[in-house]
């Protein structure tokens, strides 16, 4: 018998058809290569994107360099208000969008990293989330990662980005409320009983995996710090480390599955409370007619499954 499930603070519901559900090996998928000619991304190349803004590393070899995007979603021109008559309201696309590149190695992927390696990525993002916040009309950096061409990236060079928006994302704004609402954050309750459950996918000193108990993806995964901080501004050195080694971990075995994925950064705006995280969502299925249509998602993957997955 199948099983619905509600996410444990949003509106939001999962339907669980294990009877479609296979072992870890058998989601393996054959990673497709892209086709050979120059990268821009790779050492070399540096005058084929734009304007460097940053670099770890030296002028002559760096680790990671970040620039803005050549094609972007966002720029920094017009009106970010909306205007207009009811229905019918717009506003031009304001904001900025950068791209990290995580490696100058074309072929080296994050699995691989070093844990030292994905800390300096971590604060690369913070500064990033930092500088584009200074912009009045800034609501939000969304900082993420596309990996794969399910997920939605077209250049294999490993590479995150960053977009800032005038608005607050309706999904961060519903987190937010949520956590307003309860006596005490919500996600502390959650990461104090799922550190107990099957749900648990691995732990450090100062971090928790979770399969979330209504996950949404095959094998989807969130990364928590145990003490509630709301931003990178709230981390010490060291959990820069601690939630580096996690995400490697998490990543290095959704990459053993040959699965595409995505991860992104949720923190906290000013004035509100939210637990930081980092969810991690492996695009293994397709959504079809009834996730479109019903907003309501099928997963053929127990989070319980999928966190022994990561356990072992």
């Amino acid at each position: 018998m199948g099983i619905i499930r509600k996410d444990y603070v949003l509106e939001r519901y999962v339907f669980y058809a294990t009877s479609r559900g296979k072992r870890p090996q058998e989601f393996r998928k054959i990673i497709q290569q892209q086709p050979a000619g120059v990268c821009y991304f790779c050492p070399g190349s540096e005058s084929l994107t734009t304007k460097e803004i940053g670099r770890k590393g030296s002028a002559v070899q760096w680790g990671m360099r970040w620039f803005p995007n050549k094609f972007p979603a966002v720029e920094k021109r017009g009106s970010p208000k909306l205007s207009g008559p009811p229905l019918f309201r717009e506003s031009s696309s304001y904001g900025a969008h950068e791209v990290v590149v995580e490696t100058p190695h074309h072929g080296q992927q994050f699995g691989s990293f070093t844990a030292e390696h994905i800390a300096e990525l971590l604060k690369v993002y913070h500064e990033r989330i930092a500088a584009l916040s200074k912009d009045k009309n800034c609501g939000y950096v969304s900082v993420f990662k596309n990996h794969g061409k399910d997920a939605g990236t077209s250049l294999i060079h490993e590479h995150s980005q960053a977009i800032s928006v005038p608005q607050l994302p309706s999904v961060i704004r519903e987190e937010c409320d949520a956590a307003g609402k309860a006596r005490s954050c919500p996600y502390c309750s959650v990461i104090r009983k799922e550190a107990k459950s099957r749900r648990n996918a691995g732990e450090n000193d100062a971090f928790i995996a979770i399969c979330p108990y209504a996950s949404r993806f095959n094998y989807e995964a969130w990364i928590f710090p145990k003490r509630h901080l709301r931003t990178f501004d709230d981390f010490k050195d060291s959990d820069f480390l601690h939630c580096a080694a996690l995400l490697k971990s998490i990543i290095s075995k959704v990459q053993h599955l040959g699965a595409s994925y995505n991860y992104y950064v949720h923190y906290s705006p000013k004035k509100e409370d939210l637990h930081f995280h980092i969810e991690v969502t492996p695009r293994i299925a397709t959504y079809g007619g009834f996730e479109l249509g019903t907003g309501f998602v099928i997963n053929s993957v127990m989070p319980e499954d999928a966190a022994g997955y990561y356990r072992g």
